[in-house]
């Protein structure tokens, strides 16, 4: 994967990396979603090309997250009933997951971090859909997505990251707050150069590299719903941290955002953890040890809010 190498120190880091390129059927599946006009035929044919892939998204859409009584065998159909855009996204969240090395870095733990972007991902999409928004399944990919630079950046600065990491205290400071103050950049800017170089889609990208900016977000909350959805899940307690220290910033967002009907936010977390129990094992994720729900019975002032 190349990166433009300019004057940007970020940009200088990344082009020195090492860094992966995306499998050639994830990349035909991005050509195809350019043109609105191509049907689960054209799409078929880049996934039935690559066996490891086609594999993947059988199991995925066999999977109890979608519940079809009858086993699904062809991928043609698998599209046609679950849809280009989700299939499409799968292929990339598979691909991604495959790329992200593992650093051997401090207290950085990729597990954690897949289970915190998965949460994180369905959180923004069921936002999404309360907000109204037609491209949530979107919003899922990106969420899920916008940390993908961890990992990357750790394994380029082992010692500077270990450090930050350790700095976090429990999630007290921000990752992106430290990044800026050390290096003047943050894993959300790398993360959406990657996306960038990987030819994603613009809105894509940028809602990778704007998911630290709530406060820009909330000051045209209408017209900016769907970075919206996506900061707000950056803001969920980790599956690291013992305490939530953006419970505030958390609540004021979403009360302010979210219509005025809506299930009670314990029910809605409830949600998201029973999602997250169908969707990890197709990830090969474990259940977090504390589920998000588990969070209301700590605080129980919380449980008065809803989405």
């Amino acid at each position: 994967m190349a990166i433009a190498h300019n004057n940007s120190p970020l940009q200088k880091l990344l082009a020195g990396a090492q860094l992966p390129a995306l499998p050639q059927s994830a990349i035909r599946l991005l050509e195809l979603s350019q043109n609105p006009n191509n049907t689960s035929k054209e799409f078929a044919i880049p996934i039935e090309s690559d066996p490891g892939l086609t594999g993947q998204v059988l199991r995925f859409v066999n999977s109890s997250y979608f519940g079809f009584s009858n086993e699904i065998s062809s991928v043609k159909l698998a599209i046609s009933l679950v849809g280009i855009r989700t299939i499409k996204n799968f292929a990339l969240w598979s691909a991604v997951f495959s790329l992200m090395p593992n650093p051997q870095c401090g207290p950085f733990d990729l597990k954690c971090l897949w289970q915190d972007s998965l949460r994180r991902a369905v959180f923004a999409r069921r936002f999404g859909k309360l907000l109204g928004l037609a491209d949530a399944e979107d919003l899922f990919a990106a969420a899920l997505l916008q940390d993908m630079a961890v990992p990357l950046l750790a394994k380029e600065l082992p010692k500077e990251y270990e450090s930050l990491l350790e700095r976090r205290r429990g999630g007290e400071f921000g990752l992106s707050r430290l990044e800026a103050e050390t290096f003047g950049w943050t894993h959300a800017e790398a993360g959406a150069l990657i996306a960038r170089s990987w030819h994603l889609p613009e809105a894509f990208a940028s809602l990778i590299e704007s998911h630290g900016s709530l406060d820009k977000h909330l000051e045209n909350p209408a017209q900016r719903r769907a970075a919206l959805a996506v900061s707000l899940s950056a803001l969920l307690p980790t599956t690291v941290d013992d305490e939530w220290f953006d419970r505030e910033q958390f609540l004021e967002a979403y009360t302010q955002c979210a219509p005025p009907s809506g299930a009670p936010a314990p029910a809605f977390f409830k949600a998201i953890d029973n999602e997250f129990a169908e969707f990890a094992p197709v990830l090969k994720l474990a259940a977090p040890a504390k589920p998000l729900a588990e969070w209301f019975v700590v605080e129980p002032d919380l449980a008065k809010a809803t989405v």
